[in-house]
């Protein structure tokens, strides 16, 4: 049965990097590309990465009620747009949503069968660590999301699943676990053999 996954958690924590292996490791699964009004980073794609809106683009698929979720984050904002979801569903793929608190809200409200995965981090130290790292975001960008990161941190609470990505290949080990039980997909036998939990 094709189901919604939204997995969210603060800026920095690897969501992406986790949910690119889950994508390689379970079959029918993809992932809805979000809108953003924020301009393109060096490589990013339109419409592999990101639909790419102007501001006022945005605010016109607000107004007919495109979105299933929208929400402001670091000056710039996102939103999943509804034929993403409904065109994978409808095609029989279950469908991965990459999005912040507050759009994890809305989805939730408004698809309550959704599936919802916090993705936490180790300590708030480390989150600075790997933002730095990137080298995608100026220090007083970084200090931005740090802060929006202890409310998201807060929302913990709220989420049917909670993995601590202290150790990436442990971390993909239980989302991808958490994925298969809901769509009722075994492992592969052998698949994990060096995880022992």
């Amino acid at each position: 049965m094709s189901k919604v996954f939204v997995i969210t958690g603060p800026s920095g924590v690897g969501k992406g990097t986790l949910i690119a292996r889950l994508l390689e490791r379970v079959p029918g699964l993809e992932l809805s590309i979000s809108a953003t009004t924020r301009e393109p980073r060096e490589g990013e794609v339109d419409g592999r990465d990101y639909h790419f809106l102007a501001p006022d683009e945005f605010d016109r698929r607000i107004a007919a009620e495109d979105f299933i979720e929208f929400a402001t984050y670091s000056g710039h904002r996102y939103g999943t747009l509804r034929s993403e979801v409904r065109n994978r569903l409808e095609e029989g793929h279950s469908v991965v949503l990459e999005i912040e608190v507050q759009g994890a809200r809305q989805v939730r409200a408004a698809m309550r069968e959704s599936v919802q995965v916090f993705i936490a981090p180790p300590d708030p130290a480390s989150l600075r660590r790997r933002l730095e790292s990137r080298g995608t975001d100026s220090l007083e960008a970084i200090d931005a999301r740090l802060e929006v990161a202890e409310q998201e941190m807060a929302a913990q609470g709220e989420f049917a699943h909670t993995v601590v990505n202290d150790d990436l290949d442990r971390a993909a080990d239980e989302l991808e676990g958490i994925v298969r039980a809901e769509i009722g997909i075994p492992l592969d036998s052998g698949a994990n053999d060096q995880t022992t939990r």
